[in-house]
């Protein structure tokens, strides 16, 4: 890039100007190289020729483009120059109030005259924690980051503040103090900040003065240590003092004051303790008055008196040290009074006697006023022989007395500052420090003296030091980034600190002529200008010979050596010391004791271990003899120790006028101090490297304009900036690439913003050109438009007329026609109705003479039809009377014929034998045919088992898919789950009646049992009021033997009394164990049924269904049950206790039996039914007897063996009772009770039922054949059976289809026709008819399984049915919510949360029922966990005890666990000694996770049924003994888990339940109204806990507090990241141009940046935690509104304190994210919590960057909008307004104005930022729980198992 590129037309640059320093102005013509003078245009449109320096080339400096200017860090600026730097100081200055500017590492603080709200303690807390350039620049940040660096390097830390007089050093020092006594607070309780903060009004007080240029001027150097412990919390201070301006104290200039003391003293005289100061007006005394005004404007010398005397209390000061005090200043102003009056001679004076200000001095001070007096005229003189007495001059005891008046207030002053370093003086140990240096800037005066010399010294060390630590700062930067470097060449003070400091320098030079006995200023003048006449920074003025020139790196300055040396030697006669030192008052002696006497800088000792870099001097003999400037130069070396030992941070504060004007702006006055501060030096070095440094992903993001379309494709972006900068930049020398930034040369960056701006000037064009175009397009069609709607109009004007005449013409012929046609057809009416009425006649009459000749006809063929069928019938009636008769005598015959030869076989011997031999063989064959019908059978019965399962796992995968499409579809199925859901509501309430059924029998029960009781205990009453009456006559008559006879009786019959009523309370324990112990045998009980027991073939399941389980049982097993049960009684209940189960189940079985006897009756009637009506009613009567004899023969038959049986098996139970009884009788319980014995009994059972069944299949087997045989012989061999007649087969009750029952027959008629095969078996038939009777059984059996394999297809049909369905409904569904959403977005989001609620509510629903049976399955193994613990326990007791005591605790345990179980009163009783393990458990060791699905706030409930119990028993201790270890352990908790959320809410949702609690259950009927009667029982009767609850509100109170600040501390560091500086809108906010430099050491490592859907997961883990906890929803609301209040005001305040965020992008980032929270809030129904309202102010501020701000129209609307905004903070926003782009204008200073004037007649607070820590009070409304403590279950989990319910 050449020369001639930068400087050409419309380029602006920077001109010298006499009275502005710099002035802008633009090229009009392009530059050439050669040319002689440039082309300008100044800002006022005058046209200058600038002419150019040809031989250096020096052209004028280039000017920034605007949108840099106003940059928070000069070192960002494209071009470092010194117009640049003043110009971007004086645009914030005074365009935008901003008194801060960065540049590189030192901070540049501009005095703004006037007070600014910007150092209040928000401000402090906005700072804290924030790195350096993320904030606005301010002297709070730079304490920030020597605080964060201390903490991280664990490395000491300084600022150094400097600045000339009235720059406010002091005030910038003050403030740093104060943050960090702020932000860091005290290690202990000595309140050391407090101290710290109180030792700046004593500072201020005895050391600031007023000058001209300042009223507050610290007149002296000053280093503050603050120490901090390993916590960096302040344990001590230390300050040290440099130089104090002790000339002040006798001589003050024109407009200028003493110290600030003697004004405020005097301001003070009034007061009565100082009534003896005899002090008046400062007018009145010499010291005070020699300025001429003793007065500051708006300074209050009395009030800060009083600050003043608060702060020596502060510090330790006791009163009368302070009256002691005041006293030595007092008699300073008192001794410049003291009148001098010379003598004659004028080589002597004296002092009158009776001066009254001496005689007040010497009073006040507690010395002798003779001798006083005398020293003070007089001076002694040793010598080796002798001593002489002088007299002096009057000019000599003048300056005496001003140099005693100048030692006594410094020697006060190093008083005063010992003292405050003893009261900040701490016994901890120091970890690190950070100091704190006010020392004074470089000072250039008319007249300057040995005070600026010392002070101009010590700038050149401080100037060496910042010089040196800023090249190490870039060097270390540039090796961080591992970029090339080279040495920067910058000035080198160390010359000119060797001519002051070096030895023969001016120092040493200085202090050798003080040693001289007659040395003068004049001659060690001349000593300088024969030693340093050759040195380059030191000069010997052309005109004087009483002075030199010293050339600092600031400028020139003159010294006039007068006065030095006595400066230097600071003489006080060693007489007037000796008075002093005998002063009555031991502070004035202590003040000038030789040990006292030392240097300012040795005055505290340091906690700091420093090693010098060189030797120290050797000291003199007598300290107080040693030079003031040895002293400063000892005093500065070790000032300098601690600096390099430290890491250094700069303030340099600038004096913008010297008339004290408020945000006024002298340029000359500026440039003065930036080049004597080194600011501009600074801008040197940084200029000399790589001053503009972007990160790559920041300059992708600013410069992707100028990026190809091409290189846009690669995803590398530093392989696109670097393409983009190898193409644009062909020198590459002026950037280099780093690790993480881009470095850039001074001047580059303007000419990218340069290109980047031609770019969108030649878019803007583009833009323009084409919307221009189309503008003119736009109006060319408007006009052709409104032509051809002219034309159009015209034209249908004329058609319409013509349209008219037509339809006029039209309309006429019309009318003709239609008459002529109306009277043409009436007459056709006329004659076509006449020709229809002669047709209808005519037509009529045929007719009807066809129809009846039809109907003729056809009455003669239904007279033949009958005739002839009554004929045909009785033909075939003959016809087969005659074949039915032939059929029986011919079949009569033949059965004749055949009986006769079977009697004749039967008779024969060889029959029986072949039959016997035989037998064996065939019942082996028949038995293996049956073996194989079994296996057929067993394998269709497990074809049909597998089937079965195969059915229900495919329909329970069916119902998956169902209940997954239906959940699917639960959003879409609104009105179908609101019909769901009211039917459940139906079924709940069904429920809720069936339970109240239930309680009121249960209370009636219990109300029967506790009447029987009350009876008991009534008649217990009269037996004992009988008894007394007894013992009364026993008493009286105790020597009649009748009576102690009496009396025995008596005994016995109260001992027989108490056995009974302990039998009576036995027997109602008893019967509550068993009762429990019947319910768990009948669950197992219904187990051991349903699991299969042995059978001999599958075929017997269906036949003991119908025909097996006892038919025949009497109804007088229930009665012999009942005996057995009595007798069991009277043996003993305790005895027979454990064999009572088996009693119950016999029981259970006798009564099943008696059902299924009464079934098989039911069933035997209805066969014998069927069996009658099932004979053919043309049958004859003698078949039919046979039959029905047949069947009442079998019918007896079946009942005679049943009922054998069953009489069998009811003596066999009767036995088994008596066996048991017996047993329980001869044994004890423990033994009775075995499981041996108890599993002998079921075996047995077992055997029986088995051997019945066995038994019960013969006798059907054999039936069966019986009946058979009958009716074969009955029937014939050769009848056709029927097929619809009834079969007596087990299964023949049961249902068949007609197919099924076809197909049996089938196989029944082909295994008749295969009898002859195996006949020879059984000539009688009986075994072949049982075998063809199972093999029928099996084919019902698998007909049966068809037909249940159809029923599951059918089944599958419907579900598959079903599945379409819900398809279909889905569909319609999804057309539903296409409708839904074109519905306005309300509509919509109601519609959405009917959604939601409804499948919450389903979800609920099923969730509960899922709790309510898993509870009942824990309750039920609880039991029966119990149970057997108690048979355990029963059986170790009986190992240990005796008997009887075994027999009472085991009936004790019994009756404690029932009634625990059944008459739970929501009452828990616990021991004293388990109340710590209660609190463990409950409180200090529980963790929220274990009660995840419990009921919320289940501990509240535990610790209230606690509390209940305790009450129930009136135990006040109990009560007050829990409640305070709840307290103390729930604060235990709460401190131990302080940073824990979600055990903060945890605690916070119990504490308020167990509140509300012992509200609902108080008994006061405020809080029961809502209370069920169930509830009103569970009240407090005994304790009123009213204090108890105000404790646990105010501990309510401090959990929220805990809550909330927790939260707070998660979601700060979030807030400003995701509010203002993440992209929530992609590519909407441009990157800053440049930007600031941000510190590397201040830059954490690590990317920490959030966005906004990280605050709003935040919320939803916050809100999920609370709500699942059952926190109340109006404290859930109250927090979110606290929430967001914080995210307002954070993010409010920061975006008060940032100006890079001050946009018009910004404010639409804002706004998106604050919808985006609003409608978080609205999903969650938050939105009636104010959440909102408290946005507010950040929701005016958004809008506020996006309105327009040119127009007084425009600031109307803005005060219109803005109410929720201060005017100070309206009036901050605009001037940190900045425009990201040049295309945005700035805000004008006319238009801040404006608003300033219209917002004028606010009453706003002087506040400017938001107290984010501010928290809104708390409520806590009442919320009563719904449900009653009975009902409250504990889970095992929480190992409460010492607590009893009672």
């Amino acid at each position: 890039m050449s020369v001639s590129e930068l400087y050409s037309q419309y380029t602006r640059v920077w001109i010298p100007d006499p009275d502005e320093v710099w002035r802008s102005a633009e090229l009009t013509k392009d530059y050439k190289e050669g040319d002689k003078s440039l082309q300008l245009r100044l800002e006022d449109e005058t046209v200058q020729e600038y002419p150019i320096d040809v031989q250096n080339n020096q052209l004028p400096f280039l000017r920034n483009p605007d949108i840099l200017v106003g940059e928070n860090d000069l070192t960002a600026l494209s071009y470092l120059h010194e117009p640049a730097v003043l110009h971007n100081l004086k645009v914030r200055f005074l365009e935008s109030n901003h008194i801060y500017t960065y540049c590189g590492i030192v901070l540049v603080a501009i005095n703004p005259y006037d007070q600014l709200p910007i150092y209040g303690q928000d401000v402090i807390y906005a700072y804290s924690g924030q790195n350096m350039g993320d904030m606005d620049p301010h002297i709070f940040a730079v304490a920030e980051e020597a605080y964060k660096q201390m903490a991280r390097d664990e490395k000491n830390q300084s600022i150094i503040v400097s600045g000339e007089s009235g720059a406010g050093k002091t005030v910038s020092a003050k403030y740093a103090m104060r943050y960090f006594t702020t932000v860091s607070g005290s290690a202990s309780d000595t309140n050391i900040e407090e101290k710290v903060l109180a030792s700046s009004p004593i500072m201020e007080a005895i050391g600031n003065a007023k000058t001209t240029r300042n009223d507050n001027s610290s007149r002296f150097g000053k280093y503050i240590q603050i120490g901090f412990d390993k916590r960096y919390r302040i344990i001590g201070a230390n300050m040290r003092t440099y130089l104090l301006e002790k000339s002040r104290v006798v001589f003050q200039a024109d407009d200028e004051r003493n110290y600030h003391i003697f004004y405020q003293l005097c301001a003070a005289a009034s007061l009565p303790e100082f009534k003896e100061l005899a002090l008046t007006c400062a007018e009145d005394f010499f010291y005070t008055s020699q300025g001429g005004n003793t007065v500051i404007e708006g300074v209050d010398d009395a009030e800060d008196f009083e600050k003043t005397r608060q702060a020596f209390t502060l510090v330790g000061v006791r009163e009368s040290h302070q009256i002691s005090i005041f006293k030595i200043i007092a008699s300073i102003l008192h001794l410049g009074n003291v009148e001098i009056e010379a003598e004659r001679d004028g080589e002597s004076c004296r002092v009158s006697p009776e001066d009254e200000h001496l005689s007040d001095f010497c009073r006040l001070l507690g010395v002798e006023h003779s001798q006083m007096e005398h020293w003070l005229c007089h001076r002694k003189l040793v010598t080796t022989s002798e001593t002489y007495v002088k007299t002096m001059s009057l000019q000599q005891v003048v300056n005496a007395r001003d140099a005693l008046a100048k030692h006594i207030y410094a020697q006060l002053f190093h008083w005063i500052v010992e003292h405050v370093n003893k009261a900040l003086h701490t016994s901890l140990k120091q970890h690190s420090f950070i100091g704190v240096l006010d020392i004074y800037g470089f000072e250039t005066f008319e007249v300057n003296s040995f005070e600026q010399f010392c002070i101009n010294y010590a700038n050149e060390k401080l100037q060496q030091q910042f010089n040196s630590h800023v090249f190490k700062l870039e060097q270390e930067e540039y090796m961080k980034e591992q970029i090339p470097w080279t040495l920067i060449d910058f000035y080198d003070n160390q010359p000119c600190i060797d001519l002051i400091e070096a030895k023969l320098g001016i120092l040493d030079l200085l202090d050798e002529e003080c040693k001289v006995p007659r040395g003068t200023d004049q001659n060690w003048t001349q000593k300088l200008y024969d030693r340093h006449s050759g040195s380059q920074h030191f000069q010997k003025p052309r005109m004087s010979n009483k002075a030199f020139i010293v050339i600092h790196f600031a400028d020139k300055v003159e010294y006039l050596s007068d006065g030095f040396l006595e400066k230097n030697r600071d003489t006080v006669y060693e007489e007037q010391i000796n008075i002093l030192k005998a002063s009555k008052f031991p502070l004035v002696a202590d003040l000038f004791h030789d040990g006292k006497d030392s240097a300012p800088a040795t005055t505290a000792s340091s906690k700091i271990n420093i090693r010098p870099s060189r030797r120290p001097m050797k000291a003199s003999n007598k300290e107080h003899k040693k030079t003031v400037g040895y002293q400063f130069r000892s005093s500065l070396h070790l000032l300098m120790e601690t600096l390099n030992a430290t890491t250094p941070h700069y303030v340099r504060c600038i004096k913008p006028n010297d008339e004290k004007l408020p945000f006024h702006f002298n340029s000359k006055r500026a440039v003065q101090q930036l080049r004597a501060c080194g600011v501009l030096e600074t801008i040197r070095i940084s200029a000399a490297g790589y001053p503009s440094r972007w990160s790559y992903h920041d300059f992708f993001n600013r410069y992707r304009v100028l990026v190809k379309k091409r290189d846009l494709a690669n995803a590398d972006k530093k392989a696109i900036c670097r393409s983009v900068l190898e193409s644009l930049i062909k020198d590459p020398d002026k950037f280099q690439f780093g690790r993480t930034k881009i470095f850039f040369q001074a001047g580059q960056v303007a000419y990218l913003e340069k290109l980047r701006a031609d770019k969108f000037r030649a878019a803007t064009i583009m833009i323009q050109k084409t919307v221009r175009g189309w503008l003119q397009k736009q109006k060319y069609r408007r006009l052709k438009g409104a032509a051809l709607t002219l034309q159009r109009h015209c034209r249908g004007h004329l058609a319409r007329r013509l349209a008219k005449h037509l339809r006029r013409t039209r309309a006429a012929v019309v009318l003709q026609k239609q008459y002529r046609m109306q009277r043409a057809h009436r007459a056709y009416q006329r004659v076509r109705g006449a020709a229809v009425i002669i047709q209808a006649f005519a037509r009529g009459m045929f007719v009807r003479r066809i129809y009846h000749q039809v109907l003729r006809e056809h009455k003669a063929t239904v007279i033949q039809k009958h005739v002839r069928g009554w004929m045909a019938r009785r033909r075939f009636q003959r016809l087969r009377g005659a074949a039915i008769v032939i059929q029986c005598g011919f079949r009569r015959l033949k059965a004749k014929q055949a009986l006769k030869a079977l009697r004749i076989e039967a008779r024969s011997a060889e029959h029986l034998k072949r039959l016997n031999v035989g037998m064996e063989n065939k019942i082996v064959q028949l038995q293996r045919k049956i073996d194989d019908q079994n296996k057929e059978v067993k394998t269709l019965s497990e074809q049909l088992s597998a089937i079965t399962s195969a059915h229900a796992m495919e329909v329970e995968k069916l119902k998956k898919e169902v209940a997954c499409y239906q959940q699917s579809q639960d959003e879409d199925r609104g009105p179908q789950l609101q019909e769901e859901v009211e039917s459940l509501r139906t079924e709940l309430q069904r429920a809720h009646s069936e339970r109240k059924v239930l309680e009121d029998t249960h209370t009636r029960e219990k109300d029967e049992l506790r009447k029987r009781v009350a009876d008991l205990e009534q008649e217990n009453a009269l037996l004992k009021d009988e008894k007394e009456q007894l013992n009364n006559q026993i008493l009286c008559q105790s020597k009649d033997e009748f009576a102690q006879n009496s009396v025995k009786e008596n005994l016995m019959m109260k001992k027989e009394l108490e056995e009974e009523r302990s039998r009576y309370q036995n027997l109602v324990k008893e019967y509550s164990r068993l009762e429990q112990r019947y319910d768990n045998l009948r669950d197992e009980m219904t187990i051991l049924k349903q699991t299969p027991g042995h059978r001999r073939n599958p075929s017997n399941q269906s036949s003991l269904e119908s025909d097996s389980n006892y038919p025949s049982i009497s109804t007088s097993e229930v009665g012999d049950t009942e005996d057995t049960l009595q007798q069991v009684e009277d043996i003993g209940l305790e005895k027979a206790a454990m064999d009572m189960t088996v009693f119950l189940k016999l029981q259970k079985r006798v009564r099943e039996l008696e059902q299924e006897r009464k079934k098989l009756q039911v069933q035997l009637e209805k066969r014998e039914q069927q069996d009658g009506k099932g004979v053919p009613a043309e049958q004859p009567s003698n078949d039919s007897d046979l039959d029905q004899d047949a069947d009442l023969a079998y019918n007896s038959l079946k009942r005679q063996e049943l009922e054998s049986e069953n009489k069998k098996l009811k003596n066999e139970l009767n036995e088994l009772r008596k066996a048991v009884a017996d047993q329980a009788s001869e044994h004890s319980p423990a033994t009775a009770g075995t499981p041996d014995s108890y599993s002998l009994l079921l075996n047995q059972l077992r055997l029986a039922n088995e051997e019945l069944e066995v038994r019960k299949e013969e006798v059907l087997i054999l039936r069966t054949q019986i009946v058979s045989a009958d009716q074969r012989r009955l029937a014939g061999k050769g009848s056709e059976p029927n097929i619809n007649a009834r079969t007596s087969w087990p299964n023949s009750e049961k249902h068949v289809d007609q197919e099924d029952a076809i197909e049996a027959y089938h196989g029944v008629c082909q295994t008749n026709s295969k009898t002859e095969d195996w006949g020879y078996l059984n000539e009688d038939g009986e075994l072949g008819l049982a075998y063809q009777g199972l093999k029928q059984v099996a084919r019902l059996l698998e007909a049966q399984l068809q037909a249940q394999s159809r029923e599951h297809e059918e089944e599958v049909d419907s579900l598959k049915a079903q599945l379409e369905a819900l398809k279909e409904e889905m569909d319609r569904q999804q057309q539903t919510f296409c409708q839904t959403l074109l519905l306005s977005p309300e509509a919509q989001v109601e519609f959405g949360i009917q959604q939601e609620m409804s499948q919450l509510t389903n979800e609920n629903l099923d969730l509960k029922e899922l709790v309510e049976k898993l509870e009942k399955n824990e309750r039920k193994l609880k039991k029966q966990l119990k149970i057997y613990m108690k048979k355990v326990q029963d059986l170790e007791a009986a190992q240990a005890l005796a008997q009887s005591e075994r027999k009472r605790h085991e009936l004790n345990r019994q009756v404690t666990v029932q009634r625990k179980e059944k008459d739970f009163q929501g009452m828990l009783e616990y021991r004293k000694e388990d109340e710590a393990l209660l609190i463990r458990n409950l409180v200090t060791e529980l963790k929220p996770q274990t009660l995840a699905g419990a009921v919320p706030c289940l501990p509240a409930y535990i610790l209230y049924m606690c509390i209940r119990h305790a009450d129930y028993v009136n135990d006040d201790l109990k009560v007050h003994a829990l409640l305070t270890s709840t307290i103390n352990g729930i604060k235990k908790v709460l401190k131990k888990h302080n940073e824990d959320f979600e055990m903060t809410s945890f605690w916070l949702s119990n504490t308020c339940r167990l509140l509300h609690c012992l509200k609902q259950y108080s008994g006061d009927e405020g809080f029961m109204t809502q209370n069920t009667a169930k509830q009103n029982e569970h009240c407090l009767k005994n304790f009123d806990l009213t204090e108890y609850r105000q404790v646990l509100s105010d501990l309510s109170i401090q959990i929220y507090q805990q809550l909330i600040k927790i939260a707070e501390g998660l979601l700060q560091p979030m807030i400003v990241s995701a509010m203002l500086e993440n992209e929530s809108i992609q590519g909407l906010s441009g990157v800053k141009p440049t930007g600031y430099r941000k510190r590397t050491s201040s830059m954490p490592e690590g990317d920490h940046s959030y966005c906004l859907e990280a605050i709003i997961r935040q919320m939803n883990s916050f809100h999920t935690v609370m709500c699942d906890q059952g926190l109340d929803p109006e404290i859930i609301l109250q927090v979110f509104r606290q929430l967001f209040y914080m995210i307002n005001a954070v993010t409010l305040n920061n975006l008060l304190l940032r100006k890079d965020v001050c946009s018009w992008s910004t404010g639409m980032q804002l706004r998106y994210n604050i919808s985006q929270l609003e409608e978080w809030l609205r999903g969650r129904n938050l939105h009636q919590s104010g959440a909102v309202e408290t946005m507010e102010p950040l929701i005016q501020a958004a809008q506020l960057l996006q309105l327009k701000k040119k127009s007084p129209e425009d600031a109307e609307a803005i005060c219109s909008l803005c109410t929720a905004l201060s005017t100070q903070q309206i009036v901050k926003i605009l001037n940190l307004y900045t425009p990201l782009n040049e295309f945005e204008e700035r805000v004008t200073v006319a238009f801040i104005r404006t608003i300033q004037a219209q917002l004028q007649d606010r009453n706003d607070p002087q506040q400017l930022l938001l107290d984010f820590k501010h928290m809104f009070p708390v409520l806590f409304p009442f919320n009563p729980s719904s449900l009653t403590m009975d009902s409250i279950h504990i889970p095992a989990c929480l190992n409460l198992e010492f607590l009893n319910e009672v």
